[in-house]
């Protein structure tokens, strides 16, 4: 009698073992890619040396926030930002850049800011702060990305104002 129970079970642990297509299997899901995020090969880099990929400001990857980053310059450098907060921070730190620009999101390339227009609080994830700024070349451009997420069109000026709030 014992034999046949360890033979039984034996068995149904073999045929149990043996077919491992009715076995649940777990898969990894690949991370989802934020928004903000390019491939390296995609990113224009300004920086130079071990800063080249980090925000001049808060040291975050520039690859990883590449559509809301920022470039600008004084007499001696340039500098990268991940985003208008950190460069709003820079500014409120009474320094005088000039020739900045923000990262297109259509091109992936960088533009004067006085030439952009901004989508300002759509529900696309922003960097550094809760309400998203997020640069385009065209207003057709920023009314497309208006319509599929949300927010509010307005120029540097307003995006800046807005990126000040998280300072007061």
């Amino acid at each position: 009698m014992l034999k046949n129970i360890i033979l039984a079970v034996f068995l149904i642990g073999f045929v149990g073992c043996s077919q491992k297509s009715e076995m649940p299997h777990h898969t990894h899901a690949k991370p989802k890619v934020m928004f903000q995020t390019v491939s390296e090969k995609d990113a224009i880099l300004v920086q130079e040396g071990k800063e080249k990929y980090h925000c001049h400001l808060c040291g975050m990857n520039l690859v990883k926030f590449y559509k809301t980053g920022y470039i600008a310059e004084d007499e001696s450098r340039k500098y990268q930002y991940c985003s208008i907060h950190c460069l709003a921070d820079h500014l409120n730190q009474g320094v005088e850049l000039k020739n900045p620009k923000v990262i297109n999101v259509t091109t992936l390339k960088p533009i004067p800011v006085l030439e952009a227009y901004y989508v300002v609080g759509s529900k696309v994830r922003g960097t550094m702060s809760r309400v998203s700024k997020y640069g385009f070349g065209t207003l057709e451009a920023a009314k497309q990305f208006q319509k599929k997420h949300g927010g509010d069109i307005m120029d540097f000026n307003g995006a800046l104002k807005e990126a000040q709030k998280d300072f007061q």
